[in-house]
């Protein structure tokens, strides 16, 4: 069952960014202006439909966002992940203080921030059996076959893409270097050159895409390197 994410922001360009970022990643997005309208919709009665996880928006119209969730912890658990166009230390540790499970500064990137929220979902969640595939998640390793599942269908790989993709699914939503990557992957290659990483991300995002053409978990961090967004 898809996963409801409730945005509490009042910037309508903003909040549609968010939801546009939930739905490719496969999440359902629901959204409100108001702190007041949050917490009716956090007081849900119905379990099926309560929002796993609120991305609150500190200066909202009628109210605080950290009196929202306040409010929120008296009756509520969900994580809480804080918006805010202020960057000053002493709000962020107001936010985690009073029960944030993350904090993130305006401006952002949508697809980074869909990833945080899986690293908190797949933080809070009761821990699977050994060897069993994570619920919901798009891939699964097979290191006894060296093969990778996407989305249930397994992946042609060369055995360079199967190392990289490999190494990214290990260390989901974490930044990797091509330096990184290449001392992981390309260990008994040590002529080879560092956009060979780009080209088998390349590759491999082609392969990705034949199985789900709306998806591309990989991301590019300019700059810095790849990711791979909640795997």
């Amino acid at each position: 069952m898809p996963v409801t994410i409730l945005i509490v922001e009042d910037e309508l360009a903003i909040a549609d960014s968010i939801a546009y970022a939930l739905r490719t990643d496969g999440f359902v997005a629901q959204h409100v202006s108001l702190g007041a309208q949050a917490l009716q919709a956090m007081r849900a009665t119905d379990p099926a439909t309560l929002p796993a996880l609120v991305v609150l928006d500190v200066g909202l119209p009628d109210m605080n966002g950290f009196e929202v969730c306040r409010q929120l912890r008296q009756f509520c658990n969900a994580p809480v992940i804080f918006l805010t166009a202020r960057s000053d230390e002493i709000d962020r540790i107001v936010g985690l203080e009073i029960g944030a499970d993350d904090y993130v500064t305006k401006p952002f990137s949508p697809r980074e921030l869909v990833a945080r929220i899986r690293v908190v979902l797949r933080r809070l969640a009761p821990p699977a059996a050994p060897g069993a595939p994570t619920p919901g998640a798009r891939f699964e390793l097979r290191d006894a076959e060296a093969r990778i599942l996407y989305r249930g269908q397994a992946l042609d790989l060369t055995r360079y893409e199967y190392l990289l993709l490999k190494t990214l699914c290990e260390r989901p939503s974490h930044v990797l270097s091509r330096a990184q990557l290449m001392d992981r992957v390309w260990a008994d290659a040590p002529d080879t050159l560092d956009r060979t990483v780009d080209a088998h991300v390349k590759s491999l995002r082609a392969k990705l895409r034949q199985v789900d053409a709306s998806d591309d978990p990989i991301q590019t961090h300019r700059g810095m390197g790849y990711s791979l967004a909640g795997a």
